[in-house]
């Protein structure tokens, strides 16, 4: 946590499920730097849907074929796929459509090119005049 919020940046509070990991010394180090716990009560996933879907899409389309080598390169690849993510990535709940929205091509603009996002793991594809 200390490395997570450098120089007074920590938020208000942190939400956190009730798992062994957060030991006594993390709830110590959080209180020592004014955060206050907030924990879902015990057996509830559903508390939090939105960050368990999140972390859920985040591992199973990218982290889950990569391989990680520091802080670093999860940062970068953690960047790309949020811009894939926002950008391009369909969501059924927008109608087959990406957060940021992606306009209509019609088939006389040209033929479908890929364009390479996340490192080559995803792609877009858009029409390009011949």
């Amino acid at each position: 946590m200390v490395e997570a919020f450098p120089y007074d940046t920590a938020p208000t509070y942190v939400l956190r499920d009730r798992d062994r990991i957060y030991g006594r010394e993390f709830q110590q180090r959080v209180e020592g730097m004014g955060i206050k716990q907030v924990c879902t009560a015990p057996k509830s996933p559903w508390q939090n849907p939105y960050v368990e879907r999140q972390i859920g899409s985040i591992r199973r389309e990218c982290l889950d074929h990569l391989i990680i080598l520091n802080a670093a390169h999860l940062h970068r690849i953690r960047q790309s796929y949020l811009v894939y993510y926002h950008g391009s990535r369909t969501h059924l709940s927008l109608n087959k459509d990406a957060p940021e929205g992606r306009g209509k091509e019609a088939s006389v603009m040209g033929k479908i090119h890929a364009i390479s996002m996340v490192g080559g793991l995803h792609h877009r594809y858009t029409r390009r005049a011949a």
